[in-house]
């Protein structure tokens, strides 16, 4: 099985950001396997203990009302989606980085579809709440899809099917 091999500065950009998305993939599965184990009582008092200082100096601090707000609204139901979520995206987003670094071409299909669908579901948010970290996700998200075409074009023009 052959590794994917960089052969000039955008097949290395392409590596960079699959790797990325292979780190986020981790991330997203640890959190949603802690999501698993922990209670929304629990999720509760650490968000307190974690804000409890910044309110103490600041009552209105913006990121720790808002995160105080967002922990209190948990419900089991709603843990249990997010856990299910995260596991499910982080172990897609793995398994397709790790079948693009070992260049097996079915695998570019597949990320491009993943990706077109969240950066979709990304636009969507942006319309109902434009957010600048999920602006520069979605860009982020739509420079790797281009770079993912782009190599999956490049991968059959040279007869790499695998």
């Amino acid at each position: 099985m052959s590794q994917f091999k960089p052969r000039d500065p955008f097949d290395r950009l392409f590596e960079v950001g699959i790797i990325l998305k292979g780190l986020d993939g981790i991330l997203e599965t640890i959190g949603g396997l802690l999501l698993l184990a922990i209670t929304p009582a629990t999720i509760n008092r650490l968000a307190a203990k974690l804000t409890q200082h910044e309110l103490s100096e600041d009552p209105k601090d913006f990121i720790a009302n808002h995160l105080l707000g967002y922990t209190h609204g948990l419900t089991g139901s709603a843990v249990t989606f997010a856990a299910v979520y995260l596991l499910l995206h982080g172990i897609t987003k793995i398994v397709l980085v790790a079948a693009l670094l070992r260049n097996q071409i079915w695998a570019y299909p597949w990320m491009l579809a993943f990706l077109l669908i969240f950066i979709g579901y990304q636009l969507y948010r942006l319309v109902l709440s434009p957010a600048f970290g999920l602006s520069a996700l979605t860009i982020f998200d739509a420079f790797i899809a281009w770079l993912t075409w782009r190599e999956w074009r490049k991968q059959t023009a040279n007869g790499s099917e695998q």
